[in-house]
């Protein structure tokens, strides 16, 4: 049932705020709604809609287009209750899903089937393996991933397969990095798929752009069909969406775009912040209504988020402020390396949680990439912390990781049947699943072990598949006496190189492969880490692998709605909210990521990144930065990220405290005040003074070993020494202690203080 009187329709908009009532009260033109992080945006869409249709538009001219199937579920839900099965009529739901059901309806007009198929991103690639098989390329400079990428490019950006061979600047790229043959391959692969009456999923937007550029009067009636147009998440739309959204708004202009350019980060997916910045030049009469009040964080989080935010030049300025409880000031956390940070803030978790009668839910920890959350995890299992990996999987469970463990098993224990099926032929070395079949049933035959058949392939297999079998069997051989002779880390690397696998991903220049690269080198650098620990006398691989098992175990609760630590990206992590928050890893080079600080457009959207970590949280937020981390097996110094030091100092809590006292004047340098929670303490720093920067630059930075470094014969040590020590740097020996085979020895290391080393594993050099 429709209302049309005033009184009911004031009382139905009572509960909104001016900026959100004046917002959904604008049902006619051009308009755009800024929504601020946390401001009701999901609410104000919801009540605008339910607006329209008690105002008596017919819910059938209505289209709203979301990002996510949960999204549009969740309004339309809302918007039933407040309207009745009317809101069942409105068009509603993700671009793909909208426009699908579109093309079903106008297929032929584009010359395919109403009954297409769509093919999901396994189905296309599977058919561009195939392809490239066909015309015989190399599988390493014509990766299926780098081609899938390549073609889902050129489509979001509407260019077709023969524009893409016709491009001169494209083809002269392609040349220049060995692939001239790309357009080719996306023209085979786009008949391909015309031919077997199928559209991949980017084709859904690119066809629905055909459909409307070359048809006029399909054109025409979906612009008179649509009278009313609503976008969320418009600052995440690409080229080929908002050519779409134009062309269909153009007749009535009825166009309602939500959305916030602060929260803009997936220009690696094809995202367009220009779309949102400029939308005012495609419609002059725009009315524009900013939603700034946020009713999530505390007003130090909001104002922590805002004074990042503030470096950015490109945007749409807003004041966003909250008028909840002022809340904890922003703690800043230092460690000297990425485990010991992961050690902090899973004692910080446990802390919090103790202290303050909270759940596990109550408690997230976001990253920049999937890699960093091996430390986060190793430290949370060894606390007994649940937890859940959202958006990835478990770092130990990710593919590349248990291929490399493994070639580790099938090292230690060569009758490690799932380890050798899962590595004989990866990387590719021409053994097949009929040639494991056939190891299998000789192995049956003749009772006894796969590894026996394949340690004796001649005798047992047929001279076609032995030699191929038997290189693989002499390769695990030589890992086996390498694993003897090396430190963990050694024989790992080791074993990484020389089973190809290293090289395997290193050709894979997509995202993907790159990840993939990236947690690999993550894993050697725990490798690295474990076997420098002089706490225990066995560091071998095999014992590392024995702690792996262990970490691998899948004991995590199945249930979805299990009491559990929320581990994720940032990019995971947007649309999410949690009362305490983390964000590790703020560090130059990681965050911002090395990738992003050539330009300003990449380094403002990983500040938006930043920004959108930030406003996660509801009532607590923690940052940390590591001043060491290992990458590939080198401790690498690493400098606090910049975007620290754009934070205004006045709302940061700084919870690190100085080795040694110093007689700078500034007062962060003081331990006493470093980790002081004063406010006249934090007043005496000016906004944006570089409070991190100068503080962490007398605090111990990873020492760089001199040159030529060896250990010293130690049997000669004395106290009053001075050594050093590859990892801590230089010292003195204070005390010796212990009998011959167990002597320790307690030495002052000039940037990390006293520490007590087992000699026999120190590895020491005597200065004098």
């Amino acid at each position: 049932m429709l209302i049309h009187k005033k009184d009911q329709v004031l009382e139905y908009l009572e509960g909104l705020n001016p900026s959100q009532r004046a917002a959904v009260e604008q049902t006619k033109g051009p308009v755009m709604i800024v929504a601020g992080a946390g401001s009701g945006k999901t609410r104000v869409i919801t009540f605008r809609v339910a607006h329209l249709v008690r105002s008596g538009v017919d819910s059938f001219n209505l289209l709203v287009l979301t990002f996510t199937n949960k999204a549009a579920k969740e309004m339309r839900k809302r918007i039933i209750e407040l309207v009745g099965p009317e809101a069942k009529n409105i068009w509603m739901g993700t671009f793909h899903s909208v426009f699908a059901k579109i093309l079903r309806v106008e297929a032929a007009k584009i010359g395919y089937p109403t009954n297409f198929t769509i093919y999901d991103t396994d189905d296309s690639k599977s058919l561009l393996r195939a392809i490239l098989r066909e015309q015989q390329l190399d599988d390493k400079l014509y990766n299926a991933n780098f081609v899938y990428n390549r073609i889902s490019s050129a489509k979001n950006n509407l260019i077709s397969a023969a524009e893409y061979l016709k491009n001169a600047q494209i083809q002269s790229e392609d040349t220049a990095t060995g692939r001239g043959r790309l357009g080719e391959i996306y023209q085979i692969y786009s008949q391909r798929c015309f031919k077997a009456g199928a559209m991949d999923f980017d084709d859904i937007l690119f066809k629905t752009n055909v459909l409307l550029r070359e048809h006029p009067d399909a054109l025409y009636k979906y612009q008179n069909k649509f009278k009313y147009l609503m976008v969320d998440e418009y600052q995440d739309t690409n080229y080929s969406q908002y050519l779409i959204v134009k062309k269909l708004a153009a007749i009535n202009e009825n166009i309602c775009v939500v959305g916030d350019d602060a929260q803009s980060i997936y220009a690696f997916r094809g995202a367009n912040i220009q779309n949102i910045l400029n939308f005012e030049k495609d419609y002059p009469d725009l009315k524009v209504f900013k939603l700034e009040q946020n009713y999530r964080s505390t007003q130090n989080i909001v104002n922590v988020a805002n004074s990042i935010i503030a470096n950015n030049k490109n945007q749409l300025k807003k004041n966003v402020f909250s008028k909840n409880e002022e809340g904890d000031k922003i703690k800043v956390a230092r460690a000297f390396s990425d485990n010991e940070e992961g050690k902090i803030v899973a004692e910080s978790i446990l802390q919090e949680r103790g202290v303050k009668g909270l759940k596990f839910n109550d408690f997230a920890i976001l990253y920049r990439t999937n890699a960093q959350s091996r430390s986060m995890e190793e430290a949370l299992r060894k606390l007994n912390v649940p937890y859940k990996i959202y958006g990835g999987l478990s770092f130990y469970q990710r593919k590349e990781i248990k291929d490399l463990i493994s070639y580790f098993r099938l090292t230690f224990n060569s009758n490690d049947e799932e380890a050798l099926k899962r590595v004989i032929n990866y990387p590719k070395r021409g053994i097949g699943d009929t040639s494991m079949e056939r190891i299998i049933i000789a192995a049956d035959q003749h009772k006894i072990t796969p590894w026996e058949v394949i340690s004796d392939a001649g005798r047992f297999l047929e001279q076609r598949s032995a030699t191929a079998i038997g290189n693989f069997a002499i390769m695990i051989q030589s890992f086996q006496v390498v694993a003897k002779n090396q430190t963990a880390y050694e024989a790992a690397l080791h074993i990484a190189q020389h089973s190809g696998l290293l090289k395997d991903l290193y050709t894979d220049k997509s995202v993907e492969g790159l990840n993939r690269y990236e947690n690999i080198q993550e894993l050697l650098n725990g490798i690295k880490e474990f076997s420098e620990r002089e706490d225990i006398e066995d560091r071998g691989l095999d014992i590392f692998m024995q702690d792996v098992a262990l970490l691998t175990n899948d004991d995590n609760d199945k249930n979805p709605d299990a009491d559990t630590v929320s581990l994720m990206t940032i990019h995971s992590a947007k649309g999410l909210e949690f009362p305490h928050v983390y964000v590790v890893g703020l560090e130059e080079n990681l965050f911002p990521s090395q990738m992003s600080i050539n330009s300003r457009a990449d380094l403002e959207e990983e500040r938006r990144l930043f920004y959108v970590a930030i406003t996660r949280a509801e009532k607590k937020l923690t940052i940390s930065y590591a001043t060491s981390r290992y990458r590939w097996g080198t401790l690498t110094s690493c400098e606090p990220s910049r975007f620290l030091d754009e934070i205004d100092a006045q709302f940061l809590e700084l919870e690190f405290k100085n080795t040694q006292k110093t007689t700078d004047k500034n007062p962060f340098f003081d331990d006493t005040l470093a980790s002081s929670k004063s406010a006249d303490t934090f007043s005496k720093i000016k906004p944006n003074s570089g409070i991190i920067r100068k503080t962490t630059s007398m605090l111990p930075k990873a020492h760089i070993p001199s040159e030529g470094f060896a250990p010293s014969d130690i049997s000669g040590l004395q106290v009053g020494m001075e050594v050093e020590h590859e990892r801590f740097g230089y010292g003195k020996v204070i005390n010796i202690e212990g009998n011959k085979s167990d002597i320790k020895a307690t030495i002052f290391f000039k940037e990390l203080g006293q520490k007590q080393l087992l000699l026999k594993f120190a590895k020491l050099r005597i200065v004098i």
